[in-house]
């Protein structure tokens, strides 16, 4: 585990992870590991050292592996049966689905911004991601993008009654990945 990991959830040893692909552009199949990286340390409870598999999949002054997360933080409140008859409450999303994590400040506009990117995409409404993000000054919105997927793969869970382990299969199901 890279050093200050144990400390990842404080926001402050993730946001200023420095290490970037070196590729020119994120393929499809970074897009697929991204996701399959993701929903297994989920589904498995092994978050731990997800940020820093993701970073090295993050390529400076680009918004991948966010846009993936998007859809996979959509395709959950989908899964989930969130709708306009059944819509899905953000009062509580921070204490109730990621209570573990410490948002503050702009991280927590962050996290929100992002989890409203999710429930825009699930409506069919494409974010203007890379103007927001290049007001933030931050090149981390793959982070927040991450932390709306665990809440929203959560949030369906629970209200479907079934474990986020089988809700990630799920929604691997839908993505054609293999957990």
């Amino acid at each position: 585990m890279p050093d200050g990991a144990h400390s990842w959830r404080t926001m402050g040893a993730v946001t200023n992870l420095r290490v970037v692909s070196s590729r020119p552009h994120p393929t499809d199949e970074d897009g697929r590991r991204a996701a399959k990286l993701l929903l297994g340390a989920l589904a498995s409870d092994g978050l731990d050292d997800v940020p820093f598999e993701l970073a090295s999949l993050h390529q400076k002054y680009n918004t991948f592996p966010g846009e993936v997360f998007m859809v996979l933080a959509a395709d959950a409140l989908v899964e989930g049966g969130f709708n306009r008859d059944e819509p899905f409450s953000h009062e509580d999303v921070r204490d109730r689905y990621l209570a573990e994590y410490n948002f503050r400040g702009r991280d927590l506009q962050k996290l929100r911004y992002a989890l409203l990117c999710a429930a825009a995409t699930n409506g069919g409404v494409a974010p203007d991601l890379l103007d927001e993000v290049s007001y933030w000054g931050t090149d981390d919105f793959w982070l927040y993008s991450m932390f709306a997927v665990i809440a929203y793969v959560r949030a369906a869970a629970a209200h479907l009654d079934v474990s986020v382990g089988e809700m990630c299969r799920r929604l691997a199901d839908r993505q054609h990945l293999d957990l």
